[in-house]
């Protein structure tokens, strides 16, 4: 583990521990080799999923890095004291999971090459993820429990930690038999089709999508052997938790008729491991989920809304009994979705993480329906773990800290301490770009939030080309953590702007709905009067304007160069173009619930939605990336406006990325080359007459 010294400085009120000294930003310029660069990717690091031991003492956390002769993100779990200490690797594999006595983790690896035959891994056995076993004595011995031909997930240790359990697919059976005559000896017939009867039959990240259903198991965590499947029918299970008293499991679920028909619907469900009865014990229209059982098993915390047509709506906590009877709302003013819910030893209250205006943090509720946060400050937290004496760990990141693991203590949340630093090799001696909070007025009034990161060495006396990142969603949240891609734009001596439109999540409710049937549009405004202010500033080269968004940020570039020719170049990346083939292209059908008719029924908001309706209004050199393997956004979206341009003599470029499902960047080599292509893209179409402070 890399260590290095520390700095003690208040953020809001909370007590960091930060980093080395050799962050600290400097007024002067800066030589280029102090600067971060787009090779440094190649060293990053990341880490996940820190859970504390039983009795407090050691912390297991997932470790990724970049495998650059394989182009791809590797892991495994690290172990370290829970003051930080002693960190040392630990086995390949993630999601770790303690045992309730602390003896055992369980977690998840795809088996190595095999030893013998015979062995777990050898030819002939099933390829994947499996669930493994260690020991946390000194032998440190490793089982490897399961050998199944679906990914197991969700683990879950019962609280005698005597068994597992976990979801998976499990594959359906294939009853459309027909005649076919049998093939000639030696013939070489064209391969069966594809038969496809599911309304959503493909995923992005996953292709296409197995007739099937997830199931929850259960497995001896002494013994594996064969799972056990306790769930049945054609329905799908969402992650068990165990009652306290080890008989039973609660999940989320929708076991109705034609449950893939029903739009932001499930229930939850307590199933008795030992029969497989299973209990409904939420009846209403709308998503509950995410049940967590109180320490003495007599309620359940879960989240959930009523049913509506908003295409955003917080979710609310809810508490009920454990048989089902006297849900309540708790929080009935919190206007923000509670996550990752934990119960304090006592029952008495309830923690989860939240975000709000761009940080997350930590957050308690009473049994009375009080709410009051437990940390605070412009970071983002994901706290993991919490023990019952009150020790939690989490990932935290700031603007100028990449996430790493953090310790504190719920009862004395002043103080939160950097237990890792994984990034220290790489980031020291770099001199990072700075990070303005900003709120601005848009057209009709609204405040909005966003953020500026300067070059190092910022002088506001100077002009700089300015690049606008949006983000994508619609309905998600930009925060002020960390970010390699603006750090690494402002090493080169652009302003980046970012910020989070009405669509937002973390505003509440109505800010996030506010663009229901009009998206784009006030988003838009939105985002133009970020420009706009930051423009007021004096320091930004207005013949130099950049702007670039994938997903939801790609549809609002596309729909930018369309109502304004104020940008000297556009990178419009995995974006939708057309609303009427989208709907019935990308890999769920809830995106026909995002309009007011059916297309067939009407297209005209479709079509007036469309970025390709405004084709014509372009001038931007407009350029486009996107994933050949795309089904969030397919690729015929991408084409249809490159198509569109072309025919237009409108400079443009279509690349398409090799081995990307949605997105460009999943493959570290794929990462250089997004950020390279656009700042090549950028540079080409900027202005040349204009003197811009861009790092050669």
């Amino acid at each position: 583990m890399r260590h290095s010294s520390r700095l003690l400085v208040l953020v809001s009120g909370a007590m960091l521990l930060a980093p080395s000294l050799l962050r600290a930003q400097a007024a002067t310029p800066q030589k280029r080799s102090d600067r971060l660069t787009i090779q440094d990717y190649l060293d990053w690091e990341d880490v996940q999923d820190p859970q504390l031991s039983p009795d407090g003492k050691q912390v297991v956390f997932t470790r990724r890095w970049i495998d650059k002769m394989n182009d791809k993100w590797e892991s495994s779990l690290w172990i370290m004291n829970a003051d930080g200490t002693r960190a040392r690797f630990l086995v390949n594999g993630s999601s770790p999971k303690w045992a309730p006595d602390g003896l055992r983790i369980a977690y998840t690896a795809t088996p190595s090459a095999p030893p013998t035959t015979g062995a777990p891994g050898s030819a002939g056995a099933p390829p994947g993820t499996q669930i493994f076993v260690r020991w946390m004595d000194a032998e440190g011995a490793v089982t490897q429990l399961t050998h199944l031909t679906e990914n197991p997930t969700n683990i879950e240790w019962s609280p005698d930690a005597k068994w597992l359990a976990f979801s998976m697919q499990v594959p359906a059976k294939n009853d459309w038999r027909i005649d076919m005559p049998t093939p000639p000896k030696g013939a070489k017939w064209t391969e069966a089709p594809r038969i496809v009867q599911k309304l959503n039959y493909r995923a992005d990240r996953q292709g296409f999508i197995e007739d099937g259903n997830a199931h929850i198991f259960i497995l001896s965590a002494d013994n594996g052997g064969t799972p056990r499947q306790i769930t049945s029918g054609a329905f799908n299970h969402g992650a068990p938790r165990w009652m306290p008293d080890g008989k039973s499991i609660v999940f989320s679920g929708l076991r109705i008729e034609n449950a893939e028909y029903a739009w932001r619907e499930s229930d939850i469900y307590r199933i008795d491991v030992a029969s497989g009865d299973i209990k409904q014990l939420t009846t209403r229209k709308g998503p509950d989920g995410n049940p967590t059982p109180s320490p003495d098993g007599k309620w359940i915390a879960y989240t959930g809304y009523d049913s509506t047509s908003d295409t955003w709506t917080d979710a609310k906590l809810y508490l009920m009994s454990a048989d089902g009877t006297g849900s309540k709302l708790l929080l009935p003013k919190w206007d923000r979705t509670p996550s990752d819910l934990t119960w304090s030893k006592e029952g008495t209250s309830i923690y989860f993480n939240a975000e709000s205006e761009g940080a997350r943090n930590l957050y308690v509720a009473s049994m009375t329906g009080e709410v009051k946060p437990v940390t605070s400050g412009k970071q983002v937290l994901t706290v993991t773990s919490i023990n019952p004496n009150g020790s939690a760990v989490g990932v935290m990141s700031t603007a100028s800290h990449s996430p790493d693991v953090v310790a504190l203590n719920v009862h004395t949340p002043a103080a939160i301490k950097w237990l890792t630093d994984v990034n220290d090799d790489v980031l020291m001696g770099k001199q990072l770009g700075t990070t303005e909070e900003i709120w601005y007025t848009s057209k009709d009034g609204m405040k909005i939030q966003g953020w500026i990161v300067k070059p190092p060495g910022f002088d506001p006396s100077r002009k700089y080309p300015l690049i606008l990142d949006i983000h994508g969603g619609p309905h998600s949240m930009y925060n002020l953590g960390f970010s390699f891609v603006r750090q690494d734009q402002a090493a080169n001596g652009y302003v980046s702007l970012y910020t989070n439109p009405r669509g937002s999540t973390g505003y509440g409710s109505a800010f996030g709905n506010a663009i229901k049937n009009a998206y784009p549009g006030k988003d838009f405004d939105d985002l133009m009067a970020a420009v706009d202010t930051v423009i007021g500033r004096g320091y930004v080269d207005t013949k130099n304007l950049f702007v670039y968004g994938c997903s939801g940020g790609g549809v609002l570039t596309a729909w930018i160069v369309g109502h304004t020719n104020r940008f000297a170049a556009a990178s419009s990346n995995c974006p939708v173009i057309n609303w009427v083939s989208f709907v019935g292209t990308t890999d769920g059908a809830s995106w026909y619930y995002n309009f007011e008719k059916l297309p067939w029924q009407d297209p005209s908001e479709h079509l007036r939605r469309s970025p390709l309706m405004y084709v014509g209004n372009v001038t931007t050199p407009t350029m486009l990336m996107t994933g050949v393997n795309d089904l969030r956004t397919p690729m015929e979206q991408t084409e249809q406006f490159y198509r569109a341009l072309k025919l237009r003599k409108i400079p443009t470029a279509m690349i398409r990325f090799n081995d990307e499902w949605h997105g460009t960047s999943s493959k570290p080599s794929n990462f250089l080359r997004t950020q390279l292509y656009m700042r090549s893209w950028f540079q080409k179409y900027g202005s040349k007459e204009s003197k811009v402070a861009i790092v050669p």
